[in-house]
């Protein structure tokens, strides 16, 4: 029963500790330093949800997002989309089977997100605001 009991502990501290962590993460959304896009919240959650194709000047726009594993990302949709890791795999899981959608492509880090968004002004993605670089420019933070 004592063994039970601390792995039960255990196992519930090291949950809190982890949504504390998405909880305190600030997340920058960033894009290439040469797009000058004025983009709003609302945007940004259209173009993370597949329902935005451009950016406000009608220029392409290439969402991309962080692995499923990530805190960042886990951040991300929750104070950007309001929406959990399980929503939004849901609600892309019926997009993409519909037909109607194509997931977003992914990055394996910040590194690669920041390399991505700086080759290529149609790009925008987010990080964790303390691994911002002056080859990107960042547009929100959450």
């Amino acid at each position: 029963m004592n063994k039970l009991f601390k792995l039960l502990l255990t196992i519930s501290i090291t949950f809190a500790l982890g949504i504390c962590n998405i909880a305190r993460a600030e997340v920058a959304v960033i894009i290439n330093s040469g797009n000058s896009a004025t983009i709003s919240d609302d945007d940004i959650k259209r173009i993370f949800l597949g329902k935005m194709k451009s950016f406000p000047d009608g220029s392409k726009v290439l969402p991309v997002n962080l692995k499923n594993s990530s805190d960042v990302r886990k951040a991300f949709d929750k104070k950007a989309l309001g929406k959990s890791a399980s929503q939004i795999k849901a609600y892309w899981s019926k997009l993409v089977f519909s037909g109607k959608g194509n997931l977003p492509k992914e990055a394996a880090d910040d590194s690669e997100a920041i390399r991505l968004v700086a080759e290529n002004p149609a790009v925008i993605a987010y990080i964790d605001a303390s691994n911002v670089t002056a080859s990107v420019k960042v547009i929100r933070k959450f």
